[in-house]
């Protein structure tokens, strides 16, 4: 949009527009820009979207408004790919002991990490504590400019940094080779998208590692994720760095059965309009008739 904007290229030589993430473009804000983008490609041949849950409001909006005839490509992944994705996860007591946790991972075993926040301010925050304790990072967020973007991933990319922390606005098509590990230090809103984030690593046919630091409300999102997945993500404890507190049950919700005595009275009224009903009908009938 920056160059669409700044006329930097005439869009009437496009002939293919290609949406990357598509769903998640378009359920996080984007759909007036992806019009805006469609609009001025409108002499293209071609319209294709890709992503790795190709699913949600957005997509189906977009399909039945700009294209003609879509015809649908999925491709499932062999088991023993899933597998290069070694998964588990960190309970946390709280702030400070998130923090440890975290520490730890990227000192003692992450080459190459992302590290997956939230919000900006959780970035910035995260950003402060990390740079305290002398462990090096670039980040990108949402709203960023394009230079600026560039340059972070660049110096993950060349090695100058081992940690790049982002939110998820920001890390929309990150290709960086050789990731090892992806960090959930704030689990996502939804379960596809902690799909999304965790396919950053194990690429090129690459193993890696997907770790999420789980505070006690973030319990049932978890266990949404297992069974997103179709796979248990198992939970694991650092030596010394144990949560101090039991595992949080929460309960499912039961849905509420309808009242009978109400359903009983629904019912009676319903019988007592088509009663009333009736004879009307036979008068009429009656009038007709004569």
């Amino acid at each position: 949009m920056e160059y669409i904007d700044a006329e930097r290229f005439d869009c009437r030589a496009i002939e293919s527009l290609i949406l990357d993430e598509a769903d998640r473009m378009l359920d996080m804000g984007f759909g007036p820009a992806v019009d805006k983008l469609s609009d001025e490609c409108r002499w293209r041949k071609q319209s294709m979207l890709f992503s790795a849950t190709l699913e949600g409001r957005g997509v189906k909006g977009f399909k039945a408004d700009l294209l003609n005839d879509p015809i649908e490509f999925s491709a499932e992944p062999p088991r023993r790919e899933r597998k290069k994705i070694t998964q588990w996860y960190h309970r946390c007591d709280d702030l400070d002991h998130k923090h440890a946790l975290l520490t730890n991972i990227l000192n003692k075993h992450a080459e190459r990490a992302i590290v997956f926040v939230k919000t900006r301010d959780r970035l910035a925050d995260l950003r402060d504590a990390l740079t305290s304790l002398n462990v090096k990072c670039a980040w990108i967020q949402g709203e960023m400019a394009q230079v600026k973007r560039n340059n972070a991933i660049k110096r993950f990319s060349d090695g100058d940094v081992n940690v790049l922390l982002a939110t998820d606005v920001a890390a929309r098509g990150i290709d960086v080779p050789d990731i090892s590990h992806v960090i959930n230090y704030d689990l996502p809103r939804t379960a596809d998208i902690y799909l999304h984030r965790i396919g950053r690593t194990a690429r090129a046919g690459k193993k890696g590692t997907a770790i999420s630091l789980v505070e006690a409300h973030d319990q049932p999102m978890m266990d949404r994720i297992g069974r997103y997945m179709k796979e248990e993500v198992k939970e694991r404890y650092v030596e010394g760095l144990k949560p101090q507190h039991k595992k949080p049950e929460f309960k499912k919700k039961k849905k509420k059965k309808p009242d009978s005595k109400k359903t009983a009275k629904g019912k009676a009224k319903k019988a007592v309009k088509r009663t009333a009903k009736a004879p009307a009908t036979k008068v009429a009938s009656a009038k007709e008739a004569k």
